[in-house]
């Protein structure tokens, strides 16, 4: 179930808001420009090829490109079996900042992103069926968990894809991880 956990940075061991209705998700987040909605997903076979999966939501990606000037559109996908997961994890774990929105759309499986604003930091579980867009600037992490199982559409407007710019800030440390709020939502 999509949950969104919400912190007191000076608190970060136990969520003081947690809502699992989408609706009201939706609205939290979008307070702070971020975009979250939840699309139909497709009847696709598990071992899909992007080509397959950009087909299979092509109206919804080029929607999204008209919309908001993106450029290029293309999918990641990782599976527990994959010998750099560890390495992928970590990647993504500090706090960082785009120079442009980051999009994604989960086609299958689930990860978890941290949203930094001001003193609070929120935590959506994303799932399957889940849309996702932070602004650009926007403080953020991502966490796959330590056994990542998960297909999204990424888009972007820069061709070169995923750029980030660390924030050098600890905040990520002192959140619960995956392995801690992936259990909340059930």
């Amino acid at each position: 179930m999509t949950t969104l956990s919400i912190f007191h940075q000076s608190q970060p061991d136990e969520a003081h808001t947690v809502m699992t209705d989408p609706r009201a998700i939706g609205d939290a987040l979008a307070r702070h420009g971020v975009r979250f909605e939840q699309w139909p997903t497709r009847d696709l076979p598990a071992d899909a090829s992007q080509e397959q999966i950009l087909e299979a939501y092509s109206d919804e990606v080029e929607h999204l490109k008209q919309e908001c000037g993106f450029q290029t559109a293309d999918v990641v996908s990782l599976n527990p079996d994959n010998p750099q997961k560890e390495a992928f994890r970590q990647k993504f774990l500090d706090e960082h900042t785009h120079s442009e929105d980051e999009v994604r759309f989960f086609v299958r499986g689930q990860g978890l992103f941290y949203l930094h604003f001001g003193d609070q930091v929120y935590a959506l579980l994303c799932q399957q069926n889940d849309l996702i867009s932070v602004p650009d600037g926007t403080r953020h992490w991502f966490d796959m968990g330590p056994e990542p199982q998960f297909t999204c559409i990424r888009l972007f407007t820069n061709p070169e894809g995923w750029v980030a710019s660390f924030t050098g800030e600890d905040i990520a440390s002192r959140l619960p991880r995956y392995e801690g709020l992936a259990g909340v939502a059930g």
